[in-house]
């Protein structure tokens, strides 16, 4: 039962049917607009006409060229503890669109600290002022104010489209020629297979052969039932009748990972960050199977406790586990790369 509105844009965006194409031909002229500023931002940022401004610690940007549905909340956090884990003191900066996204990155990196400022110089300050010295700023390719020390671009296999349309016609912000500003391109994919993300591999590689390319496959972890510690492996819910409530940007791609485990699916889906109300709480409750599985991902999840009805079925999440397919060394060399650009940044910058 999927939301009207992310029904809509969906048909618009990746539709191959008549209704489709006549909606993007009726956006053109929009796109066209949006293109023509979009370049001429991109021109002044690379004369120095807009200066991006130092900070006293080193920033890596993980972002992307579409919007949203790329993996980027997890591919984000993923890197945060891997540089924790290095012996880095990373901190997690972001705008806050979401109230979701914060609280996702504490659930993933409880030890790591998470910034919200739509200034996101000013997050970055207030994080290195509090011990921090390496920032992660999640969804910020396009935000070139701020020098960085990396910046990576995920695109998603799950959402790829060879039509690249720009806004509002399409998902894409910026044109493929932007990833040349990429200092590594990841390819993500959750439910798509490994022959569809060599494509896009191959595609990019066509726009930018400079840039080094990486894959990542975000597999699902296992079932935690939400407001307790509880664990069940993944495994409990093949055969069985599953319920799916959630409100993120490609819930098609969930759907399908549970798919691949065997569930066998309905679901209650809605635009990505909604904020769910009572009612279709309630009414998601009561859409799940007698001896069924109600089940959504941690950024639902974090906006479910607390409110999911006691009496209903126990609600369940799935959070996304990161695999590196392809470029290992690479991506090894650049998380290296980062712990020991903390050294050679002034303290006093920015």
């Amino acid at each position: 039962m999927p939301g009207r509105d992310t029904s809509f844009v969906d048909r618009v965006w990746y539709g191959r049917g008549a209704f489709a194409s006549a909606a993007r031909a009726v956006l053109t002229p929009f796109e066209r607009v949006f293109g023509a500023v979009v370049g001429a931002r991109e021109i002044m940022y690379d004369a120095g006409w807009l200066p991006a401004r130092e900070m006293p610690i080193p920033v890596v940007s993980v972002g992307n060229l579409s919007v949203g549905g790329t993996g980027k909340t997890p591919v984000a956090a993923w890197i945060a503890g891997e540089l924790a884990a290095r012996g880095a003191r990373p901190a997690v900066v972001l705008r806050g669109y979401g109230a979701d996204e914060p609280l996702v990155h504490q659930v993933l990196n409880p030890g790591v600290p998470v910034i919200v400022n739509a200034d996101r110089a000013a997050g970055i300050l207030a994080a290195a002022r509090g011990g921090a010295d390496v920032a992660v700023l999640d969804d910020a390719f396009q935000h070139r104010l701020v020098r960085r020390a990396a910046d990576l671009v995920l695109v998603s296999a799950d959402r790829w489209t060879s039509n690249l349309r720009l806004l509002p016609a399409g998902p894409w912000r910026e044109p493929l020629r932007a990833l040349r500003r990429a200092t590594m391109v990841i390819v993500t994919r959750k439910a798509a297979s490994a022959a569809v993300a060599d494509d896009v591999h191959a595609v990019l590689a066509k726009a930018n052969a400079r840039v080094p390319r990486v894959g990542l496959r975000l597999v699902p972890g296992g079932l935690v039932r939400v407001g307790s510690t509880e664990l069940r492996p993944l495994n409990e819910i093949t055969g069985r009748s599953v319920h799916v409530i959630t409100a993120i940007a490609d819930p098609g791609a969930f759907v399908m990972q549970l798919r691949d485990a065997g569930a066998q699916i309905t679901a209650t889906t809605f635009r990505d960050h909604h904020h769910f109300t009572d009612v279709e709480i309630a009414r998601a409750s009561r859409a799940v199977a007698a001896n069924g599985w109600a089940i959504c991902t941690l950024k639902d999840a974090v906006k479910l406790q607390g409110r999911w009805p006691r009496q209903g079925p126990p609600l369940w999440y799935v959070s996304q586990q990161v695999i590196v397919e392809r470029g290992v060394g690479g991506l090894e060399r650049l998380l290296d790369d980062l712990v020991r650009a903390r050294f050679r940044t002034s303290p006093t910058a920015g």
